[in-house]
């Protein structure tokens, strides 16, 4: 039309489908078209099941599923320790290519992304695009991929979830009322079971109800998250993709220079302590996991050492960053007097995409404990961080007061 310069807003949302399992069948072609499962053990009976290749999914194995049952449900079942060094090293790669089309690229997690090639749309159309993307991935990579295409990353992140593996969707606004609207209120983006439960009670029960509510009944029941919900709904959605996101968490660290130099190990505990409650506050906040701890012992002769490790579990509690860190201390610690004390933590993953692989030994309490933390936040939250306290932390907070 004469005299308009409105430009098109072209979002990509690209997700790897069954990213663990698929890299592991690019490097073992012989396990192409059999059912694999990625599992924290190989023994049969300290596993669960991480991710499984979709021909694995079809004979019932599914994410959580420990290792005895999934071999029940299928047993030619391919078991399969997850290696996460190699997965982030095919994640650069994947996230390289990305950028070679475009510099605006958002890296949302280690197997997914957006890219704005709206600047691309002049000479290449987004769907001949995406062809061409989710090829040179297949490719180069040997790796499945699906692709939403929509004008905002909520859109995109919706799309690319309603075909998969190795489909490609266009939904833009006009399609919302057929192709969103229908999805059960627990399919969209942002909403957990709990929310979702919450919404079913007050009779939400697809995306399009949340769409059609009133306003003002969502903002009073579920405050500003309920508002955002329901301009997603609508397909409101105006955050950009942002490249600089994911390298402004690379890693975080605190450290404390102790107020004299010790031995002790009761105060390093404590230093420990401390640290981890910090670096857990901010996970929390962050809604990311990590999967990389490093500790710093500073002597008191200034000799500094640095040890890391990978795990295998994601981190998020401070109980679990404390007994990380406390054991990779005692492993590597000279004995000589400690001046100072840092954690830091790396590689992150959103909490949504990340999967705790539980032991069969201690999945029934993490169970528990999960219940009681949410409960715990909660209050806290609503009427101060030290509302409500676990008892093993009241001897601590009685010296603080007293």
């Amino acid at each position: 039309m004469a005299g308009s310069t409105k430009k098109a807003h072209i979002i990509f949302h690209i997700d790897m489908n069954s990213f663990y399992a698929s890299v592991e069948i690019a490097r073992h072609p012989d396990w192409k078209g059999k059912p694999l499962a990625i599992a924290g053990r190989p023994e049969e009976r300290h596993g669960i099941v991480v991710t499984s290749s979709y021909e694995a999914r079809k004979m019932g194995v599914r994410t959580t599923m420990t290792v005895q049952e999934a071999r029940r449900k299928c047993p030619q079942l391919i078991i399969k320790e997850p290696d996460f060094v190699c997965y982030r090293s095919i994640s650069d790669q994947l996230f390289q290519m990305l950028k070679s089309y475009t510099p605006i690229v958002e890296k949302a997690s280690i197997d997914e992304g957006y890219m704005d090639v709206s600047e691309l749309y002049g000479s290449r159309h987004p769907l001949v695009l995406a062809e061409e993307l989710q090829h040179r991935i297949l490719i180069e990579l040997q790796l499945p991929c699906s692709i939403g295409i929509a004008p905002n990353k909520f859109l995109a992140k919706m799309a690319s979830n309603m075909k998969k593996p190795m489909g490609i969707t266009v939904l833009r606004k006009r399609d919302l009322p057929e192709k969103m609207w229908p999805l059960p209120i627990g399919k969209m983006h942002g909403v957990g079971p709990r929310t979702a439960k919450r919404f079913k009670r007050i009779g939400i029960h697809t995306i399009g109800d949340l769409a059609k509510s009133d306003i003002r009944k969502i903002s009073s029941g579920f405050g500003l998250p309920g508002r955002k919900l329901h301009e997603k709904a609508n397909g409101w959605d105006n955050r950009s993709v942002d490249p600089e996101a994911w390298d402004r968490y690379k890693s975080i660290g605190h450290s404390l220079t102790l107020t004299r130099d010790t031995r002790s190990i009761e105060t390093i505990r404590r230093t420990i302590d401390q640290l981890s409650e910090k670096l857990a506050a901010k996970l929390k906040r962050e809604h990311v996991v990590s999967y990389e701890l490093t500790v710093m012992i500073r002597y008191r002769d200034w000799q500094t050492v640095t040890r890391h490790l990978t795990t295998v579990q994601p981190l998020h509690e401070k109980k679990e960053i404390m007994n990380h860190a406390l054991e990779l201390f005692r492993a590597h610690w000279s004995g000589k007097s400690v001046r100072l004390l840092g954690v830091t933590l790396a590689a992150f993953q959103p909490v949504a995409e990340s999967t705790k692989q539980l032991d069969l030994f201690s999945y029934k309490q993490d169970a528990k404990n999960e219940s009681l933390v949410n409960i715990i936040e909660q209050i806290n939250d609503k009427f101060g961080k030290d509302a409500l306290r676990p008892a093993a932390r009241l001897r601590d907070f009685q010296k603080k007061k007293y």
